[in-house]
């Protein structure tokens, strides 16, 4: 049986498509700056630096590895708040979006700088004055990672504290 030009070419287009869906897609977050901020995932317990319970943080990496879901609850305040983290190839920087019980809304980013993530963002102070954040994630030798959360409100020349936590993981 001999086949037309048109059934043999429908043949070979259909075999090529069969050929092309069994291919997978590749790994959109697979590149090695996506795996960056991963040192942070984790169920961690997390102490002020002189011991006291800080609060509970649980990160967890989800959609295939392309985001960070970040899951805080105070130990004494009643505080709660949560975050969306992302590596944006585009920009070439991370973003966050935090959000809490507060109200409080910060949108940071920023990358690795000498093995520390830094993100940093603009805010409004309650007296409406421009606030600085900038909050860094130091991984350290013995596992735990350190958090540190500075503010600078326009005007100042100093850095406040805002909070200093070190994250120990639950086992």
């Amino acid at each position: 049986m001999s086949r037309t030009p048109a059934l043999t070419l429908a043949a070979v287009t259909l075999a090529g498509t069969a050929a092309v869906a069994q291919t997978p897609p590749p790994d959109p977050c697979a590149g090695e700056a996506h795996r960056q901020f991963d040192f942070w995932i984790g169920d961690w317990e997390v102490t002020q630096p002189d011991g006291t319970a800080a609060g509970h943080n649980a990160i967890e990496s989800i959609l295939g590895g392309c985001v960070l879901t970040e899951e805080w609850t105070s130990a004494s305040s009643g505080h709660a708040g949560r975050s969306v983290n992302i590596y944006d190839a585009r920009s070439d920087r991370w973003h966050q979006t935090w959000v809490d019980n507060s109200g409080l809304l910060l949108e940071l980013n920023g990358g690795l700088e000498e093995g520390r993530m830094v993100l940093k963002g603009e805010g409004k102070a309650r007296d409406g004055k421009k606030l600085q954040h900038e909050i860094a994630w130091t991984p350290q030798p013995d596992g735990t990672v350190k958090q540190h959360w500075r503010m600078k409100k326009e005007g100042d020349d100093s850095w406040q504290d805002a909070f200093v936590g070190i994250y120990r993981k639950v086992e």
